[in-house]
Parts: C-alpha cells; structure tokens; sequence
C-alpha cells in the first residue's frame, strides 16, 4: 500500500453536526457530505469518516449490538502551541474533557466532538 493517507472512522450521533464542528475549531475541509447517512472531512494526510445512525456502518451487528459513539480512542493532533489552541477554543465555546496533561513527551488534552468522541491536542516537549 502506497496511500499516504489515514483513514478514521467516527460515529456520530448528527453528521452535519460533526462536519461543522471539525471545520470550524480543528481546521478540516469537507470533503463530501451525504448526511444524514455519511461525511468525510480531512485535515493533512487524514482523512476523517464521519458515520451517522443510517450509514451502512451504523446498522447493528449479528450479536444486535448497535454501532455508537464515544469511547477512548482518539485521534491525535499535533499542535505548535497547546495553550493557545485551548483558549481559542475556551472561547468558541468547545468541550473540554479534562485539563492540559504534561508529562516527559509532551502536554495534551482532550476534547469532545458533539457526539461524544474524543480528540486529543498535543504540543510535542520541547528537546
């Protein structure tokens, strides 16, 4: 496989919902919209899949288990300058899920996109 992209697939409780989110406080562009089944947006070499209820991700599972949103994994984006990422975001108005983490690689802390997934900022320890 040769594709320099990553593919990630969230589901989302309303896509139109997650595709405004992303562009406008993580700086995605839109890629396509089929909501309320399906978006993709992206941001560099990733390539995010936003998946509603109807899509064909969405429908349950042999066991009845419905596929839904949330959970710890994350996406994780590297930024130049965490605390000022935070305070613009403070402002518009974003859910934090907790306060900026430092340890020895670095401080990160984690968002909530409007149907609960997590998205981590991190600011890479300076060396």
């Amino acid at each position: 496989m040769s594709d320099t992209s990553v593919n990630v697939r969230y589901m989302v409780d309303d896509v139109d919902a997650a595709v405004e989110w992303y562009v406008r406080h993580l700086g995605f562009s839109l890629i396509s919209n089929h909501a309320p089944a399906f978006a993709d947006v992206k941001r560099g070499a990733l390539r995010l899949l936003l998946s509603g209820p109807t899509s064909s991700a969405g429908r349950p599972m042999p066991d009845g288990e419905q596929p839904r949103p949330g959970g710890w994994n994350r996406i994780h984006l590297v930024v130049d300058d965490l605390l000022a990422e935070v305070a613009r975001l403070r402002i518009a108005g974003v859910r934090l899920r907790n306060d900026v983490v430092t340890g020895p690689g670095g401080s990160q802390i984690l968002l909530v996109d409007p149907s609960g997934n997590l998205v981590e900022l991190f600011q890479p320890a300076r060396r």
